[in-house]
């Protein structure tokens, strides 16, 4: 018998869970309290910009067609992708800026002028970075880890060993290369995953595997390119999307959900997985329920949030890339404000996405769409006049190091912060980056995909396996689908 399946939200690992069973023959169907689907990744549009509102690194393609090929699906078929080159752009504290080639030789000729020596200690750093990729995409991202036991066969084992979990990545970066612009440039993957770069594990070198060797990419058309392809793939499997309408509660019998109850309606359930945020689904709706106190919540160490300006400019902007990192301040201190002692940055660090410079479709002829963002700690005080206050530093800033002055171009401005992930997301503590990828918060120390006290009730997403980002979403979803299949049909 076909499942009755309710997935709660339409982000990316909801989308991913709700092709898989429906693809199986199951009856599925996404409640989104949002008008749009997408999650963190949708877009919205204003004075001719088409503004992606969240991810704009695309990082793994292998994740996202390895995702099409299980529905007989190409990348090609929904959009064109391009690889950046180069890669993005740094500005550096002495004045500075380098743009990061795509071409390896090219990136090795760049390290080498930095560090004598250092092209050849970057090829072995990279082979070891790329074994912990494959071990990790391969074997543990797709472990649902309910046991350890889980983790116990030669292969992994062996492979945990390659991994230097005990170890940090700042440690093993510092261990080969003395160069300031090399370590910034080797460090700046993990400023998001949510501690310190010495305290991040050194297994998470497999980002600059990511970064350097399989490169940055862009859709053409926009990163909400993916979710039209996700939305497409479930459509054809026939999965339904009931939108702008919020799930408030749950109706049990025994140790089951029978009826998802929403703003609008009550809806039958077999099975039911929360893509929503955990904690609100944990704390907010369960009425009791819950796989973990507010005690277990308040311990959790959680990544960045981030304070978000979408801008439109009425003109074209000379001499900038598509991916800009602002690093003329220090990383060490800036990291500090946001896991040691939470406050708004006193010298933030920041990032510039400027779509329109690949693709012309993103903004009206003769303009500029841009995306600049502010790593910040979770939960701090969040109102208008300190927005305005870092939108001012960042447009001093960016017409300091780029030549560009936009404060009269401005015809179009947004703001989004930690008040507006905890409204539009229900995220906890207002975070935009899910859990920190902290030795003790990974594999079998996460939130658990499966709630301890209700047979029927599943979470994916970024707060569960195997962690955050949009290609381990991807994988949350087909992971919690498979272990639904396995439990329940």
């Amino acid at each position: 018998m076909p499942l009755k399946v309710i997935i709660i939200g339409s982000g990316v690992s909801s989308l991913s869970a709700a092709s898989f069973l429906a693809k199986e023959g199951h009856d599925v169907t996404i409640i989104e309290k949002n008008k749009e689907i997408g999650g963190r990744a949708r877009k919205f549009s204003a004075e001719g910009f088409t503004f992606d509102m969240g991810p704009s690194w695309y990082w793994m393609p292998d994740v996202f067609e390895d995702f099409y090929k299980k529905f007989n699906h190409t990348t090609s078929d929904f959009y064109n992708l391009k690889r950046l080159d180069p890669s993005y752009r740094v500005y550096w504290k002495d004045e500075t800026h380098t743009d990061l080639p795509a071409n390896m030789e090219a990136l090795e000729n760049w390290f080498e002028a930095n560090e004598k020596g250092s092209a050849i200690k970057l090829r072995a750093f990279l082979k070891d970075a790329q074994i912990k990729y494959e071990i990790g995409m391969q074997d543990f991202v797709h472990k649902p880890s309910m046991s350890i036991f889980e983790f116990a066969n030669k292969k992994v084992f062996k492979g945990l060993l390659n991994m230097n979990l005990f170890s940090s990545i700042g440690k093993l970066i510092r261990k080969n290369f003395t160069n300031e612009k090399i370590i910034g440039l080797l460090e700046f993957p993990v400023l998001f995953l949510g501690a310190m770069p010495n305290e991040t594990p050194a297994l998470y070198s497999l980002m600059n595997y990511a970064d350097i060797k399989l490169g940055t990419w862009y859709p053409e058309g926009g990163m909400h390119k993916f979710i039209e392809a996700f939305e497409q793939i479930a459509l054809e499997n026939k999965v339904k999307f009931i939108t702008d309408e919020e799930v408030i509660s749950f109706d049990k019998v025994d140790r089951k959900i029978k009826y998802v109850i929403t703003s609008k309606a009550s809806y039958p359930a077999d099975v039911i997985i929360s893509g929503a945020d955990y904690q609100h689904t944990d704390k907010k709706l369960l009425n009791g329920h819950a796989n973990y106190s507010d005690k277990y919540w308040d311990k959790r160490v959680m990544a960045p949030s981030c304070l978000l300006f979408y801008v439109g400019v009425n003109k074209k902007l000379k001499d900038i890339q598509h991916h800009n990192l602002f690093f003329d301040e220090s990383l060490e201190q800036h990291c500090k404000e946001i896991y040691k002692d939470p406050k708004w940055p006193s010298a933030p660090l920041f990032y510039v996405c400027a779509p329109s410079v690949t693709d012309s479709t993103v903004a009206p002829s003769g303009s500029e769409n841009l995306f600049f963002l502010i790593p910040i700690a979770p939960d701090l005080k969040d109102d208008e006049e300190t927005r305005e206050k870092y939108f001012t530093i960042l447009l001093d800033r960016f017409k300091q190091k780029t030549g560009n002055d936009i404060t009269e171009n401005i015809v179009y401005k947004k703001s989004f912060c930690i008040e507006d992930f905890k409204s539009e997301y229900n995220a906890f503590k207002g975070n935009a980056y899910g859990l920190a990828n902290t030795l003790r918060q990974t594999a079998i120390l996460k939130p658990s995909l499966k709630n301890k006290n209700l047979d029927n009730f599943y979470y994916t997403g970024q707060l569960t396996v195997p962690g955050p980002g949009v290609p381990p979403s991807i994988v949350s979803g087909e992971v919690v689908a498979k272990y639904v299949l396995k439990h329940h049909s």
